[in-house]
């Protein structure tokens, strides 16, 4: 008998341990609109058209890059990263990111001193307008 009701204790408080832990998780995750930062929002948008003009699309300036998208970063900062397409792992040549909750981007890496630089700095403008639309690759 004491062996059972020293059991029932123990699966009770295990029961209201682990009710606790819920109520506590539940709690603490912030309430907000979609949960979605301005920056964050932002960036999506932004590489959705990178990838969409430069990679899907297949243009000639942007073959011998590969995009890495680092949307998801526990950092607060999202971005993507333009890296040389033969060297994965290598340092990034472009870097495109917002930070906080602001809804700048920024842009910087040693690609901007190309001959596509200008362009690069036009299309990201322009994508975080929220235009969406590619240009053509004179």
């Amino acid at each position: 008998m004491i062996r059972s009701a020293g059991r029932s204790a123990l699966v009770l408080g295990i029961v209201a341990g682990l009710a606790s832990l819920v109520a506590c998780q539940k709690s603490s995750q912030p309430a907000s609109s979609g949960g979605k930062s301005a920056s964050l929002q932002t960036m999506e948008q932004v590489a959705k058209s990178a990838h969409k003009c430069w990679f899907a699309s297949n243009d000639q300036q942007f073959r011998s890059y590969r995009f890495a998208n680092e949307l998801n970063s526990m950092s607060g900062q999202p971005r993507f990263l333009l890296v040389p397409a033969k060297n994965y792992g290598g340092l990034p040549l472009l870097v495109v990111q917002a930070r906080g909750a602001s809804s700048q981007v920024e842009v910087f890496g040693p690609l901007l001193n190309e001959a596509v630089g200008s362009r690069i700095n036009s299309d990201i403008a322009r994508w975080s307008r929220g235009d969406s639309s590619c240009t053509s690759s004179a």
